[in-house]
């Protein structure tokens, strides 16, 4: 297979298929005489795997490590399956960063008059409480 029939079958643009190729993360196709990259099967498999895992979060380097364990055949379950629970565990941390990030974003909405005038307690709070542009002020 060439590297748009790669692309049809995986999903991922050819640019993200040489990305992954540049980044070590997939096994090197074999180059025909032609010098065109030649893909097999188990590219497929391992792209498809790649796929799927950024979709859910896997960083590069986490990606990579799962395409080495799926090529492993002494690999152990309990690997894969802690690696996954470490991923929700990162994701959980995340979300509650996010949840705080939106309270606060909230918290600054609502004391905001959100009118013509330029008084903005979103900019002051954001810029640290400095008040430099309040009208008629002196400084």
């Amino acid at each position: 297979m060439n590297i748009s029939d790669v692309a049809k079958k995986t999903g991922l643009t050819s640019k993200a298929i040489r990305f992954y190729e540049e980044k070590g993360l997939v096994t090197p196709p074999l180059r025909g005489d032609n010098g065109y990259r030649s893909y097999t099967q188990k590219h497929l498999d391992e792209l498809t795997l790649l796929r799927q895992a950024r979709q859910v979060g896997f960083n590069l380097e986490e990606c990579g490590e799962l395409v080495n364990l799926f090529n492993d055949p002494e690999r152990h379950s309990a690997d894969v399956k802690a690696r996954t629970l470490q991923k929700v565990a990162d994701i959980e941390r995340h979300i509650k960063e996010l949840q705080n990030m939106r309270t606060q974003l909230l918290t600054l909405a609502e004391a905001c008059p959100g009118d013509d005038s330029a008084e903005c307690p979103i900019i002051d709070n954001l810029a640290g409480g400095c008040h430099h542009h309040k009208a008629g002020s002196s400084h």
